[in-house]
């Protein structure tokens, strides 16, 4: 649906720089287009004050920051890998980035739809919305009849005014009768004019007829009322129903069911990149030969080129990590919550916060940022301070021998 946003001469794509400026982005809270009869939940309740309800693992809505809240880290690791035989950036992220942006932008760069300069290493918020901006603007509508010019027109209107959110979160209220059935929000306008497919797999099961009577056709946030509501009934029919549709959310607590799992992979397309929402969370999704995968971006694997995509097969998360052409990957180590990050591990960590750092600094003195050869300088520098005193602590005494360990590497099968 969505033209390509760079200019093509003979095939070839060509790199246009962004002209789209984010002061065109502004927008206040009275003009975002959320509804105000049907407030959506969102996972934000402790510094708003609205109350979000337990059921569902906190709501099917996005939200947790907002422009006027500085939880939105500036800058973002670039990681990159052959795709289909070309070198092709993907953005990474931190545990609290903006994963609407993010995931719609590594759609658009897996497409090549954008592109980002050789040996591009970190990009600004600015910059991937700037990006977006200029794919948004590019579309042309597909037919020319006055009505749907006039429909066009206000679409791309309302895709505008909600670009900001992108980098803060999104309002979804999703619908369990369909992997692609959500509450129309002016959200969702931003991944029609894309033509970015957006599903969920938090489903009913057909086969259990009192849990389809109790949810029905609502909403998420149509069934937490409704949950309220029947629980302090009177009516102990009205009782039960509220407590199966409780049960329901509490037993999908990580908004994926089996059922939703098996109409996922009926419903995608083969080769085709879409927007799947779950847990709060957007990814970047495709289906390759059968298989559903999503795209790794969490930010420990910045340096694990092997490490592209992970299967989802199961409700429980654990999938496998996979390489770019989708064959079996062993990672040299899985981040996880539970576990410490090496001494190598914290020192790069600490060498990128100090490098980011420095260019906020910079940035807000209205500098603009150097080369990328002042971000391998900084490195190097740093990494020579922490390597100094760690040379001379594990320098070997005479005639002791150093126990020497099989290297870890990569291996894809």
């Amino acid at each position: 649906m969505a033209d390509s946003c760079p200019d093509t001469v003979d095939g070839e794509i060509i790199e246009v720089t962004p002209t789209f400026s984010m002061a065109s982005l502004e927008l206040s809270e009275e003009t975002n287009g959320i509804p105000p009869e049907i407030p959506l939940i969102s996972s934000k309740s402790a510094e708003d004050g609205n109350q979000v309800p337990s059921q569902g693992s906190g709501g099917a809505c996005v939200g947790a920051a907002r422009a006027s809240e500085p939880s939105m880290p500036a800058y973002y690791f670039v990681k990159w890998i052959t795709w289909k035989e070309k070198k092709t950036a993907i953005i990474t992220q931190s545990e609290n980035g903006p994963c609407p942006l993010i995931a719609i932008m590594n759609i658009l760069l897996l497409r090549w739809k954008v592109k980002l300069p050789a040996q591009t290493e970190v990009v600004t918020t600015e910059e991937l919305m700037a990006h977006l901006g200029e794919c948004v603007l590019s579309i042309k509508p597909r037919e020319r009849a006055e009505g749907m010019e006039l429909n066009f027109q206000q679409n791309m209107s309302d895709a505008m005014a909600v670009l900001p959110k992108l980098s803060t979160g999104l309002d979804v209220n999703v619908r369990f009768t369909g992997v692609s059935d959500f509450e129309y929000t002016p959200e969702c306008i931003v991944f029609d004019l894309l033509d970015i497919p957006l599903y969920h797999g938090w489903l009913v099961d057909p086969q259990s007829p009192e849990v389809v009577s109790a949810v029905g056709k609502l909403s998420y946030n149509q069934l937490v009322e409704k949950i309220i509501e029947f629980k302090h009934s009177t009516d102990t029919s009205q009782v039960s129903e509220g407590l199966i549709a409780e049960q329901f959310l509490e037993s999908t607590a990580t908004q994926l069911s089996y059922h939703g799992l098996c109409e996922l992979n009926t419903t995608a397309k083969e080769g085709e990149l879409s927007g799947f929402f779950r847990n709060n969370h957007f990814s970047t999704m495709i289906k390759h030969k059968g298989h559903l995968y999503l795209l790794v971006t969490d930010q420990g694997f910045l340096q694990e080129e092997s490490v592209v995509w992970e299967s989802l097969h199961n409700v429980e998360g654990d999938g496998n990590f996979c390489d770019s052409d989708f064959r079996l990957c062993h990672p040299s180590q899985k981040p996880t919550g539970a576990s410490q990050p090496s001494a190598q591990q914290q020192q790069q960590m600490q060498i990128d916060q100090d490098y980011l750092v420095a260019m906020s600094l910079q940035q807000q003195q209205g500098d603009a940022p150097g080369p990328m050869s002042d971000l391998e300088l900084a490195r190097q520098l740093q990494q020579e301070e922490y390597q100094q005193p760690q040379t001379q602590q594990h320098q070997p005494s005479a005639g002791q021998v150093l126990p020497v360990f099989p290297s870890e590497g990569n291996s894809c099968a």
